[in-house]
């Protein structure tokens, strides 16, 4: 099985439409072993899915150590993989516990640093080629630059864009979940992508006010995280979560409404939800995290389910989608 492939803005990478997210994998939460780590990326690869998102953030490199292992066997020019940039691990002897602060359920054998410099960047590129086992890696983001936008700017940017002249990196970006800072990266640089998380989906638009016109004006590729704003839109229920906190109430019963209108139509909420951002001609790509080979394989079928058009003409009629949000349909 293959996905449609989408190019990533103006550069030479091509991703499918539907991206693995290897946050999961780097134990997230809670933990994954090896082999279910394995097993998702394996059944991901079944499924048609070639893009594959990591970062040494997650789980202090066993992200990327884990999808590394998994690629290995496959051909290196049928894949794209992306990594991040921003924070660099540095090692702990003593090993004071575990990550859960930081959201991960492993030992916390290192302690994440800071740094948006040009040594800091390059620094991060060689740490990750070398738990990944690759020699190259396609795309790179700047990851989460919120409170160092200047130096992002002024140092990493320039580096990362060094790097690309180079052949060394494929294509750049930023990944955020903010919309605004994004756009003044569109604005002020030469990106070929950004990674916009939890801004684009079915309740919550608000890359569209200036982010995605502008994105699309420069030929800048936009890949969507948190399609599903991190469950809510996957199962809404009373202990559903929007952006990793509780729900609140009218957030819930909007999902609720949409998930209602959805069943009308025989769709699954999960499936809007993934298709809803290939509305916009700039989103080349849907992020979503995936920890199992189960997740893996309904992630892909949900992508790959018809959503007729009256489906999206309903949203708006019922005020679920205001009327000048871009549908698939309109997108032909």
């Amino acid at each position: 099985m293959t996905l449609h492939q989408n190019a990533l803005g103006r550069s030479t990478v091509r991703v499918t439409e539907l991206a693995f997210g290897a946050a999961a994998i780097g134990n997230l939460f809670t933990p994954v072993t090896d082999a279910e780590a394995e097993q998702a990326v394996h059944a991901a690869w079944d499924a048609g899915v070639r893009y594959f998102d990591t970062a040494p953030h997650y789980g202090l490199g066993l992200s990327e150590r884990r999808l590394g292992a998994a690629l290995r066997s496959r051909p290196r020019s049928e894949y794209v993989v992306s990594t991040k940039v921003g924070r660099i691990l540095v090692p702990t002897p003593e090993a004071p516990g575990d990550d859960l602060a930081n959201g991960f359920a492993v030992p916390a054998t290192h302690r994440r640093r800071w740094d948006f410099s040009a040594q800091g960047v390059r620094r991060s590129i060689e740490d990750s080629l070398r738990r990944l086992g690759l020699d190259r890696i396609d795309v790179v983001y700047l990851h989460d630059p919120d409170d160092h936008l200047d130096r992002a700017l002024d140092e990493a940017y320039p580096e990362l864009a060094r790097m690309r002249d180079e052949g060394t990196v494929g294509a750049i970006g930023v990944g955020m979940n903010q919309a605004t800072p994004l756009t003044r990266f569109v604005r002020e640089t030469d990106l070929d992508a950004v990674l916009l998380a939890g801004r684009y989906t079915l309740l919550d638009q608000g890359g569209l006010t200036a982010l995605l016109p502008l994105a699309a004006d420069r030929g800048v590729g936009v890949v969507v995280g948190g399609a599903f704003n991190s469950g809510l839109l996957a199962d809404p229920r009373p202990d559903a979560t929007y952006d990793y906190t509780a729900a609140p109430p009218d957030l819930l019963s909007r999902a609720l409404d949409l998930k209602a209108v959805c069943e009308r139509h025989g769709v699954p909420l999960r499936a809007a939800a993934l298709r809803f951002p290939f509305g916009h001609p700039a989103v080349a790509s849907v992020l979503v995290g995936l920890r199992s080979a189960a997740e893996a394989r309904d992630a892909a079928a949900v992508l790959t389910h018809a959503v007729p058009d009256a489906l999206w003409a309903e949203l708006k009629e019922r005020g679920l989608l205001p009327p000048h949000v871009p549908t698939p349909e309109e997108a032909g």
